[in-house]
C-alpha cells in the first residue's frame, strides 16, 4: 500500500530519505507520527528507524541541514535527535530487544525492520512508511494496525502477556492511548493487563506520573481512570482515589459513589479548561471524603470538613506519586480547600466580609475556583442543576460588586510593616505582624475601607489600646 497523503511529502522526509539512499540503508518513518497521519491528528515529533546506525544517519542529516541545526546523540541508547526550527526528528537503528524480570530496560542488539516492529507496544504504533526513494510512501503493516485504527482498537502486536511483562509501562500507555484517542482495549489486551497488573510495581513513580498527566489532558480523562480501575491498576498506583469507590447504606440511606462523581466533575471541567493542575484539583476535590464520612441520625451520611482534610492530603499524595512539590501543588491545595466556599455565599444574609475573604484567599485563581465549583454540579435533576447554576451566577455578581467597590483581590494592607515599625518605634517582631494582620482583617470585615489613611488611623487606635508609644 502506497500512502499518498500530502503530509508524507514533507521536504524533511525526502531529505532524510536521500541521505539514507546515499548511505545505502533502509529508512522508515514509524510509530506515533504515522498513526496520527492516518488519524488526521496533529503530530510534531517524527521517529525515524533505519536498518543500520541511526546515529550515523542523524549526523548526516544534521550536516545536510546546515547552520542552526541542533544534534544530540545518546550513545547509551544508540539514538540521536535532530532539531531545526520547528522540526524535531528522533533517529534509531532497527533493533531487537530482550528483557529480564526485574527491569523494563531491555538488552538491545541490531535487527531488521521486522524485529523493530515486533518490539513496538501496539499495532497502531508499529506502522512504518518507507522514505527511501525507490519505495517512498510504501506502508508496512505486518500486524493489521491499519484495521485496528479503523476499528478504534488498542491491541499488542505479539502475545500481550509477554508485551506487558517485559515492559509494564505499556499497560499505562495502552490505557492512555485509549483515553486520548477514544479507542477500545482489545479483550485479550485488557485481560492481559489484569493478569500482569502487579508488574507495575517495577515502574518508577515518575514514569507513571507522566502517563497519568497525559490521561488527565485527554478530552475525556474519565475513560483512562475507569480503565485503571477496571484493570486493577488503580489501587496499586493511587489507592486514595480507589478508596472513593463504593456506596454504603444505613437505615435505607446511601451516599453517592464519590469515585464516579469525581470523574464526572473532572469531565465537566475538562469541557471548559485544559489547565492540567485545575484538572488535578477536580480529581482531588473530594479526596478527603472517606476519612471524613460519618453517620449522623437523622441527617444521614455527612462529610464535614472533607475539603480541609483533602487539602492536607494533597502534599502527601504528590510526594508519594512524584508529582511536583511546588506552586502547582500549592494551587491544588488551595482549590481543594476552597471548593465548598462559593456555594455558601448564595444566601441574601451572607455578609460582604465573607465575600471579601474568599476573594482575598482565592486571589487571581477565583475564576478557576468558580469553574471547579460549577463542574461539581453532577445531579441528574435538571431543575436542581439549573438552580445551582443560577445560584453561582448570583455569587459571581456579588463578587464583582465587592471587587469593584473594595479592590480586595490580592490586596496587601495599605500600611506596610516598615511603616508600622517607624510610626510605633518598634523592632521587627511578632507584634508588627499581628498589627498588620489586624489591619487586614479590619478591611476584610468592612470595619475600615481599603485606604492608607483609614488604615493608619486604625493602627493608631490599636496602638493606644495596647498601650504602645505613639
Amino acid at each position: 500500500m502506497i500512502i499518498t497523503n500530502e503530509k508524507i511529502q514533507l521536504p524533511i522526509l525526502h531529505l532524510v530519505g536521500e541521505e539514507a539512499d546515499r548511505m545505502q540503508v533502509e529508512c522508515y518513518v514509524i510509530g506515533g507520527w504515522v498513526r496520527d497521519l492516518m488519524l488526521h491528528r496533529p503530530s510534531k515529533d517524527i521517529d525515524i528507524v533505519c536498518v543500520g546506525s541511526g546515529v550515523a544517519l542523524a549526523e548526516a542529516v544534521a550536516k545536510r541541514l546546515g547552520k542552526h541545526t541542533h544534534l544530540a546523540v545518546f550513545k547509551t541508547y544508540g539514538t540521536a535527535q535532530v532539531k531545526k526550527d520547528d522540526i524535531e526528528l528522533e533517529f534509531v537503528g532497527a533493533r531487537r530487544e530482550s528483557y529480564t524480570s526485574n527491569s523494563r530496560n531491555p538488552h538491545v542488539e541490531g535487527g531488521t525492520l521486522q524485529d523493530d516492529q515486533n518490539r513496538r507496544d501496539f499495532t497502531i504504533n508499529a506502522l512504518a512508511i518507507c522514505i527511501n526513494s525507490n519505495h517512498y510512501g510504501e506502508l508496512l503493516d505486518p500486524f493489521g494496525g491499519l484495521q485496528d485504527l479503523e476499528e478504534c482498537t488498542i491491541r499488542t502486536p505479539l502475545d500481550p502477556d509477554i508485551t506487558f511483562s517485559d515492559d509494564p509501562l505499556r499497560m499505562m500507555r495502552g490505557i492512555r492511548f485509549s483515553s486520548q484517542l477514544g479507542f477500545y482495549l482489545h479483550s485479550e489486551t485488557f485481560d492481559a493487563i489484569c493478569r500482569n497488573k502487579e508488574r507495575i510495581n517495577i515502574i518508577t513513580k515518575e514514569r507513571i506520573a507522566d502517563e497519568l498527566n497525559k490521561i488527565m489532558l485527554s478530552r475525556r480523562p474519565s475513560v483512562g481512570w475507569k480503565l485503571l480501575d477496571k484493570t486493577g491498576l488503580l489501587p496499586l498506583i493511587f489507592p486514595e482515589l480507589a478508596a472513593l469507590k463504593g456506596v454504603e447504606t444505613k437505615d435505607g440511606k446511601g451516599h453517592k459513589d464519590v469515585f464516579f462523581h469525581t470523574l464526572q466533575v473532572l469531565d465537566n471541567l475538562s469541557l471548559h479548561s485544559d489547565n492540567l493542575w485545575l484538572r488535578w484539583a477536580a480529581l482531588l476535590h473530594d479526596i478527603g471524603k472517606p476519612r471524613s464520612k460519618q453517620w449522623e441520625p437523622p441527617v444521614g451520611w455527612t462529610f464535614h470538613n472533607h475539603n480541609y482534610i483533602g487539602a492536607k492530603m494533597v502534599p502527601r499524595i504528590f510526594k508519594k506519586m512524584k508529582l511536583p512539590l511546588n506552586e502547582k501543588m500549592d494551587y491544588i491545595v488551595k482549590m481543594v480547600d476552597l471548593h465548598m466556599r462559593p456555594i455558601n455565599l448564595i444566601e441574601d444574609s451572607v455578609t460582604d466580609s465573607a465575600v471579601r475573604r474568599l476573594l482575598f484567599e482565592a486571589g487571581d485563581d477565583i475564576e478557576d475556583l468558580m469553574l471547579l465549583c460549577e463542574a461539581d454540579i453532577t445531579s441528574k435533576n435538571e431543575e436542581k442543576v439549573q438552580r445551582y447554576h443560577s445560584n453561582y451566577q448570583l455569587v459571581r455578581q456579588k463578587m464583582r460588586d465587592i471587587e469593584e467597590k473594595d479592590r480586595i483581590r490580592n490586596f496587601q494592607p495599605p500600611v506596610k510593616g516598615e511603616e508600622i515599625m517607624q510610626l510605633l518605634h518598634l523592632e521587627p517582631s511578632q507584634l508588627v505582624g499581628d498589627l498588620k494582620s489586624a489591619i487586614k482583617d479590619a478591611i476584610l470585615d468592612g470595619i475600615i475601607p481599603n485606604e492608607h489613611d483609614a488604615a493608619k488611623d486604625y493602627l493608631m487606635h490599636l496602638a493606644k489600646q495596647k498601650g504602645l508609644q505613639v
